[in-house]
């Protein structure tokens, strides 16, 4: 008898062109959900014969009330080696093996430059206008080179980031909570002696931290005060990582000149939020690892992960 299997949050429709899913076939029975099913009783019916799940990211949250309705479920796949919004504790006490994928940390950071550049050349602005048939030539752009780029975290992302900067011309400083001297300087930027110091020197600030008790909130309101009145702030990471109604606040009365976001706190973003419309926001709708090699890494990992599991092998099991 076939297993099953559902692939959750299949938004472009390319969970079954990206990889080789025909390993599985004669014992696994695959399906693909492209719809985001808010509704947890809908979410249930569609997936409580499943024996298998394969989640993208944070998108759809598996937490011990979750779990607790679907009994057949014995294997749950996440992208990437970490996801916040998966109870792996009370998955293994249900007896369901919880694994990973690999992920690369060059698409975000890219993001993050495609948002920079975007914000601070007026990209979103200009081509709206040319779209619609607006002025010719309405902003004036910002420059890069000399100008100081503000780093919230210097990990894998946060240290890729940094050199791109520093191709552009740009002073790179850095902090985060546990960052030394030495680990600053070994990718050639100086350490801010605290938070406030690198807001309020930087032109862009960029986050990339991971989300924690010690992290959430970690951009309030007396951070976005200490930010430049010409200074873009730019998150990638986790929307936790800063106070949604204080970000608000200092956008609607330009208390920094604008925000690159990929990141929310409720997605899909509704569609009657202001973050949409605002017009020193440039928003994406969380693409940071969306990219045709990381989704190949993705569900390629994901079928061999299942292969594994029905074998007996081995499989990439979070920690």
């Amino acid at each position: 008898m076939k297993l099953r299997c559902a692939i959750l949050d299949d938004y472009q429709g390319v969970a079954l062109s990206s990889a080789d899913w025909g390993p599985l076939d004669g014992r696994v029975e695959v399906r693909v959900l492209r719809e985001h099913l808010v509704d947890r009783d809908l979410l249930v019916a569609a997936v409580e014969d499943c024996e298998i799940l394969v989640v993208m990211r944070e998108r759809t949250p598996v937490d011990a009330a979750l779990l607790a309705r679907l009994p057949r479920l014995r294997l749950l796949i996440t992208s990437g080696m970490r996801n916040a919004s998966v109870d792996v504790a009370a998955a293994r006490a249900r007896g369901v093996t919880v694994c990973g994928t690999d992920s690369s940390s060059v698409p975000p950071s890219e993001l993050t430059w495609a948002l920079i550049l975007g914000l601070v050349r007026q990209v979103h602005t200009e081509s709206r206008a040319m779209r619609d048939g607006g002025p010719w030539q309405s902003t004036v752009g910002a420059d890069l080179e000399g100008r100081t780029l503000g780093l919230v975290g210097l990990g894998r992302i946060g240290g890729r980031t940094a050199r791109i900067g520093q191709a552009f011309g740009m002073d790179v400083i850095a902090w985060s909570p546990n960052l030394t001297d030495e680990r600053a300087a070994g990718h050639g930027v100086r350490r801010a002696a605290s938070l406030h110091e690198l807001l309020g020197a930087a032109d862009v600030v960029s986050l990339h931290l991971v989300l924690s008790d010690r992290t959430r909130g970690l951009i309030g309101e007396p951070e976005l005060r200490a930010m430049r009145r010409s200074a873009y702030l730019v998150n990638t990471s986790r929307a936790g990582l800063v106070d949604g109604p204080a970000l608000l606040g200092a956008l609607r009365e330009g208390r920094i000149a604008g925000a690159g976001l990929d990141v929310y706190e409720t997605e899909p973003l509704p569609a009657d939020d202001p973050l949409r419309t605002l017009p020193n926001v440039l928003a994406l709708p969380h693409l940071g690892y969306v990219t045709e090699g990381n989704y190949a890494r993705y569900f390629g990992q994901a079928v061999e992960d299942i292969e594994a599991f029905l074998d007996g092998r081995p499989v990439r099991e979070l920690a």
